[in-house]
């Protein structure tokens, strides 16, 4: 008997406040569905307990308490899901500005004469130490063939020769810079 009175009493209750309760939750998370959802939930949440409240429990205020409450988690989760959105987007944007910057502060001329320069230095010190002498008299020294042969004692053809294999080498492990350089070198 009492179980029957206790659900004609819920059914009163669902039926005099259930509207008020979806319009109550909907004015916070404005999305018809999740506040029907809500109502529900703390109706049932109710009956499930309403033997465990005292009897003079005002029961609508209970209701709303509930929907109160999962209102709030409700939108502080939407508040945590945007932040970490905005978080990401900031992330993002901080990104992609900083490609953006370094990119257009990159200097290819600068870039590539500088590795050249690096494969040069390198080529040149691996050369034997008689054509490293005379191709560094030559290009960095700007002497001429007659000067460099006086200087080491030796023809102009052999001052040649060791010019050519300097420039073979330098030729072979600047392959992939030689396009580059002659494209920058037509620019300037």
């Amino acid at each position: 008997m009492e179980y029957s009175a206790d659900l004609k009493a819920f059914n009163q209750l669902f039926a005099d406040y259930q509207g008020r309760f979806i319009r109550f939750a909907n004015m916070y998370v404005r999305d018809i569905a999740v506040a029907e959802d809500f109502t529900i939930e703390a109706l049932m949440q109710y009956w499930e307990n309403r033997q465990s409240l005292k009897a003079d429990s005002n029961i609508p205020a209970y209701i709303l308490t509930i929907i109160k409450r999962k209102c709030l988690n409700y939108l502080q989760h939407i508040q945590v899901r945007e932040d970490v959105g905005e978080q990401l987007k900031n992330h993002a944007e901080w990104e992609l500005n900083t490609r953006i910057s370094t990119l257009e502060a990159c200097n290819p001329e600068e870039l590539f004469t500088a590795e050249a320069q690096e494969i040069v230095n390198k080529t040149l010190a691996s050369l034997p130490k008689q054509t490293r002498r005379i191709f560094i008299m030559s290009r960095y020294e700007n002497k001429s063939h007659k000067e460099i042969a006086e200087a080491l004692n030796m023809t102009t053809k052999g001052v040649e020769y060791h010019i050519a294999q300097a420039l073979k080498k330098l030729h072979a492990n600047l392959k992939d810079y030689i396009p580059l350089l002659a494209f920058l070198t037509y620019l300037n």
